[in-house]
């Protein structure tokens, strides 16, 4: 009878335990799950969601009315597929960010929020930021920047008679330049879109306006239904030069009154809807232009120095130089360029004259300043900025400054035509909806 009770107990404990495994698996905890494939690459509920919860912060902190989640986590859902196949295409093309460069960009956003590097990562980790995670978000941009330089702003030709044309507008030619704060909707139409998809498009982008129209804030319709990578910040573009936007934005921007939002506009990348957020300048006076008087010191690198090794080279030399060194003798003796012989004296630089990130550096250091090591595609550079001044340009340095205004106003349309073709090209599943 006692062998009989124990089975029958351990028959009825398995009983409870077999209940038990059938009631957990009736209602399974779901740990992660795959929301896209983008090429061979999966993008995971948890990196979307994550992702998502900075941008919330962002537009919380920006008193932006949000969307409903869902439709928030399909806009970045898109935009971490565009960003990905960007990614993808600069891996496969050999272009890299190294830990250097990441290094210095990481301290100038740092400096910028006027915080040292330590401070600055202890203040992301309180608001919940990882900072590996950080950091590799930031390498990312500063690819996706560097991809769109090099395979996109490289590639704009300006004629000659595009420069004449440019400058024979009274409004280009001179005076102080007109600058609009603008915020804008972008929705993609597909390159080789049938008839059907376009109606749809068009039908979406009229649902966008007509929420703008019944009074819905303009940040959070853009938020909903942009396709641009700023959608999910509102669509803010920020401040430009009015000759230095697009020209279907630029034309529209000079009907609009502050506050006023435009109809549909077409173009080849899609559908657009325009807010002017605020307009000033345009009061004629000579145009006056800045110059900066820098020196540099410049480790290249190549088959004997390493990334690292230049690195640590030019934070060597700024030791010596914090140390009463001078930094032409320096120059002469270290640098690989032929300002060595110089002493490092680059003259008298307009802007345009230097890569970004050369010219970005400058911008940020105060005159007699030491620049931290800085990367560029020559190199590693320490920079220091001797005088500043600001001279009227000359008929030459007009010619310039334009063919840059329009480099930057044909950039942005060659930039969506060319995110549009790569997105396009490429092989993507949603499992978003997927149970």
């Amino acid at each position: 009878m006692r062998i009989l009770r124990l089975l029958t107990a351990c028959v009825a404990l398995c009983i409870v335990c077999a209940g038990a495994v059938a009631q957990s698996r009736a209602r399974p905890v779901e740990v992660d799950r795959i929301v896209a494939v983008v090429n061979d690459e999966a993008v995971t509920m948890h990196e979307l969601e994550a992702r998502l919860a900075t941008v919330e912060r962002q537009l919380r902190k920006q008193g932006t009315q949000m969307p409903p989640h869902d439709v928030m986590l399909r806009q970045m859902l898109e935009r971490m597929i565009i960003e990905r196949v960007q990614l993808q295409y600069a891996k496969e093309t050999g272009l890299q960010i190294s830990d250097g460069e990441l290094d210095a960009a990481l301290r100038r956003i740092a400096d910028g929020n006027k915080l040292s590097l330590l401070d600055f990562k202890a203040a992301l980790e309180k608001d919940g930021i990882a900072w590996p995670k950080f950091r590799e978000e930031i390498r990312g941009e500063m690819i996706i920047a560097r991809l769109r330089e090099r395979e996109v702003d490289s590639r704009i030709a300006i004629s000659e008679g595009e420069i004449d044309n440019f400058l024979a507008n009274p409004k280009n030619a001179g005076g102080d330049e007109v600058v609009v704060n603008l915020a804008h909707i972008v929705i993609r139409v597909p390159e080789q879109a049938d008839p059907g998809q376009l109606m749809r498009i068009a039908a979406r982008a009229k649902q966008a306006l007509d929420q703008i129209k019944a009074g819905e804030d303009f940040g959070k319709v853009a938020a909903s239904f942009s396709d641009a990578p700023d959608g999910l910040s509102g669509g803010a573009m920020g401040p430009r030069p009015l000759d230095r936007l697009p020209t279907l934005y630029a034309e529209t921007a000079q009907k609009l009154n502050p506050g006023e939002v435009s109809d549909i506009l077409r173009s080849p990348a899609g559908f657009h809807i325009l807010k002017l957020v605020d307009r000033r300048g345009g009061m004629a006076a000579p145009r006056a232009i800045k110059q900066t008087h820098a020196s540099h010191i410049l480790i290249k690198i190549n088959e004997l120095v390493s990334e690292a090794e230049g690195q640590r080279k030019l934070l060597a030399i700024r030791e010596r130089l914090e140390h009463g060194a001078n930094f032409a003798e320096l120059a002469r003796l270290y640098s690989n360029d032929l300002s060595a012989a110089k002493g490092g004296d680059l003259g008298w630089l307009y802007q345009g004259d230097t890569v970004p990130e050369f010219e970005r550096a400058m911008d940020a250091l105060k005159v007699g300043e030491i620049s931290q090591p800085v990367r560029t595609p020559f190199g590693w550079h320490l920079l220091l900025v001797q005088e500043r001044r600001t001279d009227e340009a000359s008929p030459e340095r007009q010619r310039l400054l334009a063919r840059q205004a329009l480099r930057e106003r044909k950039g942005d349309e060659a930039y969506e035509d060319w995110l549009r073709q790569l997105r396009d090209r490429a092989y993507v599943e949603y499992h978003l909806d997927d149970r």
